[in-house]
C-alpha cells in the first residue's frame, strides 16, 4: 500500500489507484503493488453477464460460473487488482443442496405445493466472487423531520452532523452476482476466515477484480452514504422520523480487495431453470428466483373479487 495522499482531499491513494477514490483527482502513475496487484495475462470474459474470471487452461469450451453463457478469452490492457485474501468456505456441497430445498420450502403459500421436492439441481458452482471492505472515516450532515419538539404541528424539521468511523463496509466489485444478490449475502460472512490463496482441490471459480476502487466511486459513496444513513437515524430525536436525508463526506479511505465463498446453483422446475446463491460461510443465506404458483394467485384473486361482488350485494340489499 502507498504512503501517498490525493493533494485535494488528502485521502490514501493506494497503488494501482489513477484517481482519487474519494475526490476523483488524477494522481500519478505508480508501481503495482505486489500484494493488491499484478499483470493478469488473460482472463475469461462472459458474453451475458460480462464477469471476469480467472483463466484456467485446463478448462476447455468454458462457460460463465455466474449465468452460464458462453466465455471468450480475452487479455487486458492495464493490470487488474487482485484480492488479498480469499474467505473460507465453511458450506460444503451437500449443505449447500440443503439449504436451497430448504429455502425453496419456505418461500410461501403463493410457490407451487411441490417446488421444494419437486426442483432438481442442474448445476452447482463453487466461486469467489470480487469485493472491497472499506475503513473509512467520515463527515455526516443530516436533515430529517420528527414529531419532536412538533407542538401543534405533526412534524417538526431537525439537522445536524457528526463524525464517523467505519470499519469493514463491504462493497461488491463483482459484476456475475447482482448487487442485490450481494447485499443479501453480506450480513453472513466472518472477514476473519481467511486463507491467503483459494484452494486448489476445491475447484472454484475466481471472480477478478476487473476496474479499479477509484473508477468505483459512485458504488463506493453509495455504501458509504447507505451505512452512515443509518446511524444518522440514531441521532434525530424523537420516536417517529421521516424525510431523512445524508450527505457523507469522506475524508480518508483505506481498502481491502477480497474474495467471497458463495455457490451458484442452476435448479429445473417443470422444464424452466432458475438460478439461486447459496452462502459459502452460512447456509441460512440463499437469494435467487423461484417460480410463482399462477393457480393459487388466480384463486386467491377470484376469492377478492366474490368477496367484494358479495359486499356490495348485501349492502345493495340492505338500503332498499
Amino acid at each position: 500500500m502507498s504512503d501517498a495522499s490525493c493533494t485535494r482531499c488528502a485521502s490514501p491513494i493506494e497503488r494501482g489507484d489513477f484517481r482519487c477514490a474519494i475526490c476523483g483527482l488524477p494522481t500519478p502513475v505508480s508501481a503495482p503493488d505486489a500484494a493488491t496487484t499484478e499483470i493478469v495475462a488473460a482472463v475469461m470474459r462472459c458474453h451475458g453477464c460480462g464477469a471476469a474470471v480467472a483463466y484456467d487452461a485446463k478448462v476447455a469450451a468454458p462457460k460463465c460460473a455466474f449465468c452460464g453463457a458462453l466465455t471468450e478469452l480475452e487479455t487486458p490492457d492495464d493490470p487488474l487488482e487482485q484480492a488479498e485474501a480469499y474467505l473460507c468456505f465453511r458450506v460444503d456441497v451437500e449443505q449447500a443442496k440443503a439449504a436451497l430445498r430448504t429455502w425453496l420450502g419456505g418461500l410461501g403459500w403463493f410457490r407451487p405445493p411441490d417446488l421444494r421436492d419437486g426442483a432438481i439441481v442442474d448445476k452447482l458452482e463453487p466461486l469467489w466472487w470480487a469485493g472491497w471492505t472499506f475503513d473509512a472515516g467520515v463527515e455526516v450532515t443530516w436533515a430529517a423531520d420528527s414529531n419532536a419538539g412538533a407542538g401543534r404541528s405533526a412534524w417538526a424539521p431537525h439537522a445536524g452532523s457528526f463524525a464517523l468511523e467505519l470499519d469493514n463496509v463491504l462493497v461488491s466489485a463483482s459484476r456475475g452476482l447482482s448487487l442485490s444478490e450481494c447485499e443479501a449475502l453480506t450480513p453472513g460472512y466472518n472477514l476473519r476466515d481467511t486463507i491467503d490463496a483459494p484452494e486448489p482441490e476445491r475447484r472454484a471459480t475466481v471472480e477478478q477484480f476487473d476496474v479499479q476502487r477509484s473508477a468505483a466511486r459512485q458504488t463506493i459513496a453509495r455504501a458509504l452514504t447507505h451505512t452512515a444513513a443509518r446511524h444518522a437515524a440514531t441521532h434525530v430525536p424523537g420516536s417517529s422520523i421521516r424525510n431523512l436525508k445524508v450527505a457523507v463526506v469522506p475524508q480518508r479511505m483505506t481498502t481491502r480487495r477480497l474474495g467471497f465463498p458463495a455457490y451458484v446453483l442452476a435448479y429445473r422446475y417443470r422444464n424452466a431453470v432458475y438460478r439461486a446463491i447459496v452462502h459459502g460461510q452460512d447456509p441460512q443465506f440463499v437469494v435467487g428466483k423461484a417460480p410463482w404458483s399462477w393457480t393459487r394467485i388466480v384463486l386467491i384473486v377470484a376469492a377478492a373479487v366474490a368477496a367484494i361482488g358479495l359486499s356490495a350485494a348485501i349492502v345493495a340489499v340492505a338500503s332498499r
